[in-house]
């Protein structure tokens, strides 16, 4: 996962992908912001969805996708568009992952509304059901909320539906959404006890909603050093966290410029991780 924000340019997005392409690293996941997050906001900063969309016509097996875009940047119908244009480049490689935002400074710059949490999570709840509506319902979509009124509108044929993944920390209602709309759960920075505990309260909102099939994630922190025995430390790490039912792990790659950190994961991490 690479925090696009920090002044990725464009020609380190194409070396990156092909480093993951060329060592067997099968996914590349970046975030959405607006405006780098360590204070230097003189850092270009390319959109999220462009650089997937572009992403998807230059890679041939690569999976890609947002962890996590927020519902304050975009109309919902927009960014259900955008990711199944960017889906259907790729030919079924994209992944939506969507939030409810929160840093408020990008959302000030770039006139976006932010609200209060609970706002946030109301247009967040809506966003979700309009952009699986607008996939997957059998029927012309016709919505009405207090933020987005959507409809009659039937875009059939519809083409297969992106992986859609919600974000947060297994509150309640992150949890009850995702139950409802989404086909993954990812959580961040979540020790493997954090992993177990959140698992469970998503697990119960699954079955609360009457379904069985949930893949929970968690994104961790980067890759550090370019050796065996890093790799073979975190490869432990990652096993710990799969043995409190964490079904894939996302790794913060911080050093977007470096992709002999990506070689050590194709070529030393992903190995031990699938041999232990």
């Amino acid at each position: 996962m690479i925090e696009g924000q920090e002044g990725v340019t464009w020609p380190q997005w194409q070396a990156i992908a092909a480093a993951c392409e060329q060592y067997g690293v099968g996914s590349l996941f970046r975030s959405d912001h607006y405006l780098p997050l360590d204070g230097h906001e003189e850092r270009p900063v390319l959109d999220a969805w462009g650089t997937i969309c572009a992403l998807a016509a230059t890679t041939t097996t690569l999976r890609l996708g947002t962890l996590v875009s927020p519902a304050t940047f975009r109309h919902p119908a927009n960014l259900a568009k955008l990711a199944v244009t960017a889906d259907q480049v790729s030919g079924g490689r994209v992944s939506l992952g969507l939030g409810a935002g929160w840093h408020a400074r990008e959302h000030e710059a770039f006139g976006f509304p932010f609200g209060s949490t609970r706002e946030r999570m109301d247009v967040f709840a809506e966003q979700l059901e309009i952009v699986r509506g607008l996939w997957s319902s059998r029927e012309p979509l016709r919505f009405e909320g207090a933020h987005y009124r959507v409809g009659p509108v039937d875009p059939r044929p519809k083409p297969q539906a992106p992986w859609l993944i919600v974000g947060g920390s297994a509150g309640p209602r992150s949890a009850a959404l995702a139950a409802r709309f989404a086909d993954e759960y990812n959580t961040v920075f979540a020790t493997p006890d954090e992993c177990r505990r959140r698992r469970a309260a998503v697990e119960r909102a699954w079955r609360d909603a009457g379904r069985s099939d949930l893949r929970f994630s968690v994104m961790t922190g980067a890759v550090l050093g370019r050796d065996r025995a890093e790799a073979a430390e975190r490869a432990r790490a990652i096993a710990a966290q799969h043995e409190v039912g964490v079904d894939r792990v996302m790794l913060q790659l911080l050093l977007h410029e470096d992709t002999a950190q990506i070689e050590l994961i194709g070529r030393e991490l992903a190995p031990a991780v699938a041999g232990g």
